[in-house]
C-alpha cells in the first residue's frame, strides 16, 4: 500500500519514511502543503499522513481540499498542537486520526493499520489475478493456494504491477514507485527483481502472469501481452 507523508521537518520525515518502508509500505514524501496537495490529487494513495504546520499551504487547508475530491482516503494528522479546539477543527476538516508530537513510532503504525482496515469497505485490500492473491494489509501472497515468501522489495514490485493489471509499466516508473528515487543508468535493477519474482510466482505454473514488453517494461496480465 502507498502512503503520502507531508512533513516539513526533514529528520522526522526521514525517520517516519524509513520506519514505514520497513513495515513494507511504499512512501512518497512532500515537504510543503502545495506539493503535498498536488501529489494527493494526481496519485491514488491508500493513506495520508499530514503535519499541520506546513510552508505554502497549511495542513488543515490541505486536508480540506483533499476531502472535496476524495471522501474516502484515510488521513492521519501529526502536530505539536494538543488543544481540544485544534483537534475538533481538524476532525471537522476531514482528518480521521490525530497524533501529537512527540509520539512513539509504534503507535503511528498501529493507527495507520487500523485506519486501513477500517477503510476496507471503500478500498479493496485484496488483489486477485487468475490464481494469484495478494493481501495488501497482511502483505501475504498466494498462488494456487500456496503461500509465496517475498522480500520487501519483491512484494512492493509485485503490488505495483498487480495494482495496474494490463497496464505496461516502464522500468523508470517502477524504480520511482518501488525505490522512491531515480536510479539513472541502473534500470537493470528492475530486470533483476522481475527475474526473482518470476522464479517464485511463474516458473512452477503453466500460466505465466508477468510479461515483458520489449523496449518498454513489464505488465502483469493473465491473458498475456495484447
Amino acid at each position: 500500500m502507498r502512503i503520502l507523508l507531508v512533513e516539513d521537518e526533514e529528520k522526522l520525515s526521514r525517520f517516519i519514511s524509513i520506519g514505514l518502508k520497513a513495515e513494507r509500505f511504499a512512501v512518497d514524501c512532500a515537504r510543503d502543503g502545495e506539493a503535498g496537495l498536488e501529489m494527493a490529487e494526481f496519485n491514488p494513495y491508500d493513506l495520508l499522513i499530514v503535519d499541520l504546520t506546513l510552508p505554502k499551504l497549511s495542513g488543515t487547508e490541505l486536508i480540506r481540499r483533499v476531502r472535496r475530491k476524495n471522501a474516502d482516503v484515510p488521513i492521519v494528522v501529526l502536530t505539536a498542537r494538543d488543544a481540544l479546539a485544534d483537534k475538533v477543527a481538524n476532525f471537522e476538516s476531514g482528518a480521521d486520526d490525530y497524533l501529537t508530537k512527540p509520539f512513539a513510532f509504534a503507535e503511528l503504525v498501529v493507527r495507520v493499520k487500523a485506519l486501513l482496515r477500517r477503510g476496507s469497505v471503500n478500498r479493496s485490500n485484496t488483489i486477485q489475478i487468475a490464481d494469484l492473491e495478494i493481501d495488501r494489509l497482511a502483505h501475504q501472497v498466494r498462488r494456487g493456494g500456496t503461500a509465496i515468501k517475498l522480500t520487501a522489495k519483491e512484494y512492493a514490485l509485485l503490488e505495483y504491477l498487480a495494482s495496474n493489471p494490463g497496464r505496461v509499466l516502464s522500468r523508470t516508473m517502477i524504480i520511482e514507485h518501488v525505490w522512491d528515487q531515480s536510479f539513472e543508468g541502473l534500470t537493470n535493477i528492475v530486470d533483476v527483481y522481475v527475474r526473482q519474482l518470476r522464479a517464485k510466482l511463474d516458473d512452477h505454473f503453466s500460466k505465466k502472469l508477468i510479461h515483458t514488453v520489449r523496449s518498454v517494461g513489464y505488465v502483469i496480465n493473465e491473458n498475456g501481452v495484447e
